[in-house]
Parts: C-alpha cells; structure tokens; sequence
C-alpha cells in the first residue's frame, strides 16, 4: 500500500507545498487538505505545516487551534494517528491541547533563522523510528515564537516519561526550557519541533559547506519514518 498522508494548509501556511515534496520523496503521497474543511480524505497520517497561520494573531497558531479542521485532527490523534506538527503546526498543537506546554517569543525577541544541531532524544515515535536514539542531525530553523516553556510539574514528567523527542545542541536559539526542540505525546502518535525537516530532503537543497549545514538530507528520516508507520499498522 502507499501511505496517504495528508498536509493541511491554514490562511498563511507557507511550507506546505515543502511538506507534500517530502512525503513524496519519503515514497507517501501527499494528500492537500483545508483548514475550513471537516473531512480528512481518509488518510493514514497527517501533518501541520510551516507559517504564519492568521498572521500570528493573538498567539501564534491560537487561532488555527480553532479551525474546523481541528476537530477531525483531535478525533484523528485520540485513534492513534500519526501527527507531525511544525513550527507553526508545532504551536496549533500545544494551542490545541495535543501536546502539553507552550511556545513563546525568543528570549532575544528576534525571529532567527540557521542550520540548527539537534540530537534525537526519542526514536521510538511514528515520527522518529528511521533514526537512532542519541542520533545528532542538522536541521532548519526559523521562528520568532520558539521557546518552549511548561511548568515544572510537565518538564519533570516529559523528561521522566521520554516524551522529550529532540533537544537543541551547541546553541539554545530561542531560550527553550531544558533545550527541548521537539516533544511527543503519551502515546507516540503526536510530534511537534519547531525546526524545518521538510527543507531537509534532497541533496543539493540546504548548504553543505564547513560552515553550515553538512547535508540536505537529515529531515527525510521524519517523513520515511511516518510512511513505514502506516504500512507496518495496514499489516
């Protein structure tokens, strides 16, 4: 079977069309959905792209949180899909109360972008199982609203319960709590970074200069991942 994963565009999304290029280069289909529908279109994962859903009004992805749409996502995530949010996707899924904790302006109030160092804290999600746990791999970043904050209670409990899916290394950009970068939920379904993998995904695409980043490769491993996740559950 071929994975039909669905990438859903808000008012303001500007990196969906990356994420359907790299579920097709991860051997899925990709499957265009709209935030102001009600249907999924039956597909086997989903994913919350990159952007400025509403222009970041009230909070950044606040108002997205609210979309139609969102009621069929939750229904989804309850049932075990797997869920990758991004950046702004990211943000909707802590708005949404999918994943704990929330995301903040940079403690330098600067939006910042740079090929971010991460290392992989969880490899056993639907979202990381292609890569290896310690894994450090290069990633985009860009955002304003990055930081991630919880309180002590959640911190101690996403730490305790290997719910910390990607940390930060050699540079905290946005003032995260405890370096985090990416977190999953209880179940595994439900991932949510703020660093870009779709701009990861060919050779040749991202700078691989001594500088900067090594390859534009690193993020394909979220997408392949996903796709064997919903093959190996057809099963």
């Amino acid at each position: 079977m071929t994975a039909r994963i669905g990438v859903i565009t808000f008012p303001g999304s500007l990196d969906d069309r990356d994420a359907q290029r790299a579920i097709r280069l991860a051997g899925g289909e990709p499957v265009a959905l709209w935030h102001g529908s009600h249907d999924l279109d039956g597909v086997d994962a989903l994913v919350l792209p990159g952007g400025f859903s509403y222009g970041d009004y009230l909070r950044a992805g606040a108002i997205a949180a609210l979309a139609p749409i969102m009621a069929e996502v939750k229904d989804a995530a309850a049932k075990g899909m797997p869920i990758l949010g991004i950046c702004n996707g990211f943000q909707m899924l802590v708005e949404a109360h999918l994943l704990p904790g929330g995301l903040i302006r940079n403690a330098h109030q600067q939006f910042i972008r740079r090929d971010q160092r991460l290392r992989v804290e969880n490899a056993d999600t639907a979202w990381t199982s292609d890569f290896e746990a310690g894994q450090e791999i290069v990633i985009p970043l860009k955002n304003a609203d990055g930081g991630y904050i919880a309180d002590t209670e959640t911190l101690a409990r996403l730490e305790g319960e290997g719910q910390v899916a990607f940390r930060y290394l050699g540079v905290n950009p946005n003032g995260s709590a405890n370096d985090i970068a990416g977190i999953v939920n209880d179940r595994g379904n439900v991932v949510g970074l703020m660093p870009h993998p779709e701009h990861a995904v060919e050779p040749g695409f991202g700078p691989q200069t001594p500088a900067a980043m090594r390859s534009g490769v690193d993020g394909l491993g979220f997408f392949t991942s996903a796709v064997k996740a919903v093959v190996a559950a057809a099963v």
